[in-house]
């Protein structure tokens, strides 16, 4: 499988990214971010991109891939409802564009315990918001995962703010995730897909067991 990933300067995306390099399923990964994962591997490689807005449709870089697993985000403290809303929902949009409509292709959102459009909190509904309109467009299919707490890889790097913390989380039952079985959650997903579209800790135990 070749795969897409963002977010690989952040928590959860260093540690997928760690657990898909390990994996003999996987022939390559593109990391597209910002700025680099500062991580060197034969399978691996990068497209450095300063404002993922800035993406062509259809990217001619984006194409040749089986999925696509979107790790990037932001906590919404300190923005703005609209800041939060260009950072979660139009951003991974216009990802989605750049990739293109493809009946081949699998998008996985990393959105997070919580998401629900009847909350009544604002990113709640946003990502919410987000699972849905990716599955309008285009893809083989489009799958929300919303892990909680969440142990991180060894050999991570990237523990800022709370990936230091997320250890904590585990011993409850029910609960949480280490990031290698979110990983292969996603990759089961992709390659043989899933019943439903949102992949609750519960649907990530029982991919995984």
């Amino acid at each position: 499988m070749r795969v897409i990933l963002t977010g690989a300067t952040g928590f959860v995306g260093e540690g997928v990214l760690l657990s898909l390099l390990q994996r003999a399923d996987i022939e390559k990964v593109l990391s597209v971010s910002r700025r680099s994962c500062e991580i060197s591997h034969p399978k691996l490689e990068e497209y450095i991109v300063a404002d993922f807005m800035d993406l062509p449709a259809n990217d001619p870089k984006l194409q040749g891939y089986d999925a696509c697993f979107f790790c990037a985000g932001k906590s919404n403290f300190g923005l703005s409802r609209e800041q939060y809303y260009h950072l979660s929902y139009q951003i991974t949009l216009h990802f989605a564009a750049a990739i293109g409509a493809n009946p081949n292709f699998v998008f996985i959102y990393l959105s997070g315990a919580g998401t629900s459009s009847r909350s009544l909190q604002f990113w709640a509904r946003t990502k919410a918001k987000t699972e849905t309109d990716l599955r309008a467009v285009g893809f083989k299919a489009a799958y929300g995962f919303r892990p909680a707490g969440m142990k991180p890889v060894k050999g991570q790097r990237r523990l800022q703010g709370w990936g230091k913390y997320h250890w904590l989380f585990t011993w409850i039952p029910g609960f949480a995730n280490t990031i290698e079985q979110v990983t292969e959650a996603m990759v089961i997903c992709a390659r043989d897909g899933y019943s439903k579209p949102i992949i609750e800790v519960s649907d990530i135990n029982k991919l995984t067991k």
